[in-house]
């Protein structure tokens, strides 16, 4: 199985080649990147061979290609893809518009090649363990779900994530669509409603785009929720940031913390943890394992498209009703 990472602007591109290097019978044929000088350190940073066009690693004969640019350049980047008959693992969001997105998935289809969302949080044990619980009926009637995203600026890891044109917004694009992946999941139900409430609030006159939010949202079965995304943990944070989840049922209630299987690092001298150590499977590597069983098997992956976009919807529609102060009815 051959694969490729077009492009290293996505952080997870780092996380991802690192696993693809330990998978049975995967090859990971290298990486292609526009900007050379960040190419040349990633190349001898993890030992990867450097394609300076895309259209020269898609040239390997690949089976299929992890897109990791920037949230605007997917689009251009799963059309090079579907075209070289590559399938599709695409970070999320997967656009900045619904028009890209409804582009991409006419290309992949044009082509025959499949897309799956990045969407790792759906192969933590912890999540599919809430997910089973809602699903069995272990809480009676849900009353409501609280989800929290979290994180520093990536701006010191990426410096794009803070950039309007190229990441589609801020806080709200980068966080919403992980939580509105699951209250989908959980619930096998589609948001309907979505009221929002964005802002600069933690570094402002530093980035135009919004660093904070709150969303309550309605799902298609009648169950609410609300999703705070922001910015808000520190640069000296040991993590880049935290995803939990309250679920609260008439006969029960489960709270997730996906990352709190971790050791705390100090240093000698400093008054903060250097690090929070993790310990607990990687959902970045069952994902991966997904995407190749899907290409070996000859089927769709089991997060789709589909999946990517209902999320992103919900993203845009925060955008929007933060801007109206209005309730946007999708």
């Amino acid at each position: 199985m051959r694969i490729g990472i077009l492009s290293f602007a996505h952080l997870h591109a780092e996380g991802y080649q690192a696993h693809l290097k330990n998978m049975p019978g995967v090859e990971l044929v290298g990486f292609s990147h526009e900007n050379a000088e960040e190419a040349r350190h990633f190349a001898h940073e993890y030992g990867l061979k450097w394609f300076p066009r895309h259209q020269d690693l898609l040239a390997e004969g690949l089976d299929g290609v992890i897109v990791c640019s920037e949230n605007a350049r997917h689009l251009e980047l799963v059309e090079l893809a579907a075209q070289a008959g590559c399938h599709v693992l695409c970070e999320k969001p997967i656009e900045t518009s619904l028009a890209d997105a409804l582009a991409m998935r006419a290309a992949c289809e044009a082509n025959g090649v499949g897309f799956m969302t990045a969407f790792p949080m759906r192969f933590a044990p912890s999540v599919q363990a809430v997910r089973s619980a809602i699903q069995e009926g272990r809480l009676g009637r849900i009353l409501g779900v609280n989800g929290i995203n979290h994180s520093e600026i990536p701006r010191a890891h990426r410096a794009w994530f803070a950039e309007r044109e190229l990441a589609g917004g801020g806080a709200a694009m980068d966080h919403i669509v992980h939580l509105a992946d699951l209250l989908r999941w959980y619930f096998d139900a589609e948001v309907t409603e979505v009221y929002a409430e964005l802002d600069n609030l933690f570094y402002p006159g530093e980035v135009d785009v919004d660093t904070a939010g709150l969303l309550l949202v309605s799902l298609s079965n009648g169950v609410r929720a609300s999703i705070d995304c922001s910015w808000s943990r520190p640069t000296w944070y040991p993590r880049w940031g935290h995803l939990k989840m309250e679920v609260v049922g008439e006969g029960g209630t489960m709270v997730l913390d996906a990352f709190a299987q971790h050791l705390t690092l100090y240093a000698r001298h400093g008054s903060h943890p250097v690090s929070w150590v993790g310990f607990g499977p990687d959902p970045n590597r069952a994902m991966l394992g997904e995407f190749i069983a899907s290409i070996r098997e000859h089927r769709q992956p089991s997060v789709t498209w589909n999946d990517g976009f209902q999320a992103l919807r919900v993203a845009l529609a925060a955008y929007e009703s933060s801007e109206s102060c209005s309730v946007v009815v999708l």
